[in-house]
């Protein structure tokens, strides 16, 4: 029995699995989301069911995606008809093709989201970022923290830069350790992604844009010269930091993503 036991607990952790176990903030959860009947919602990591009940009741449709095989048949069991369960990897999920057969402009996705996988998923969302209208994450605080940052904060970061130029992103609330079963050892919060009606900068979400990026913020206590001058000439960034009045000694965290595409639009033209 102990041998179970320790198997189950083995097995969780490796999956990054905290269940929300608070009734009260699942129903503040729920008022987030604001499910509607027209609605085809994609729920990643229905864990025991409990989101997944909550937003059936009002939601057209419930897609719910448990990659634990072990929990797969009771929610199959237990879910009303709305809800269709599917066992898979949420980062190997076809997106495009769950959109096409439901019939609807675009899909909601919420979610309690392991740790391990969030970064995976947020870029995810981005390289998928049509299929979505919005995102509702329950994930770690310092996460949702880097998604939503601005200029001058050190969890500012290329992910949050690429998110926010598509989404509006905000914090809905944060959740303490001890609405979970078992607790986690991290503050958490609710992030929502709202889809922007154009991106702030077209062409931002594209790989060489990207890639800028982490040239910019690869060593961050350097000077953004020195992390972009292994790709580009002196003569170039000296050009593009002349024509936007940036200071030579200007580092990637304190320039607002406009000042950042600009840049990168300047060594690019």
């Amino acid at each position: 029995m102990m041998n179970s036991v320790f198997k189950n607990k083995s097995r969780r952790h490796a999956l990054g699995q905290h269940f929300l176990a608070s009734p009260a903030v699942l129903r503040n959860i729920v008022a987030v989301i604001d499910p509607k009947p027209g609605d085809v919602l994609v729920e990643i990591g229905a864990g025991r069911g409990g989101l997944t009940a909550a937003l059936a009741e009002t939601a057209g449709r419930v897609i719910a995606i448990e990659k634990d095989d072990r929990l797969v048949p009771g929610l199959t069991r237990d879910m009303p008809p709305n809800v269709e369960v599917v066992h898979a990897d949420v980062l190997t999920v076809d997106f495009r093709g769950i959109l096409r057969k439901a019939g609807v402009p675009a899909l909601r996705v919420a979610g309690n989201i392991p740790y391990a996988i969030s970064s995976p998923l947020l870029f995810r969302v981005l390289d998928d970022r049509e299929v979505f209208s919005d995102c509702i994450f329950l994930l770690q605080k310092e996460v949702a923290e880097r998604v939503t940052a601005g200029p001058g904060s050190k969890s500012y970061a290329p992910l949050g830069i690429l998110l926010q130029n598509e989404f509006e992103a905000k914090v809905a609330l944060t959740v303490a350790p001890g609405s979970f079963s078992p607790p986690p050892k991290v503050q958490s919060a609710l992030l929502t992604l709202r889809k922007r009606p154009a991106p702030l900068h077209a062409g931002a979400a594209d790989a060489p844009f990207r890639a800028f990026l982490r040239a910019a913020f690869a060593e961050r206590r350097k000077m953004l010269w020195n992390n972009l001058a292994h790709g580009s000439t002196p003569a170039a960034l000296a050009e593009a930091y002349s024509s936007l009045s940036l200071a030579r000694n200007v580092r990637a965290e304190e320039l607002s993503a406009d000042l950042l595409f600009a840049l990168f639009r300047s060594l690019h033209s």
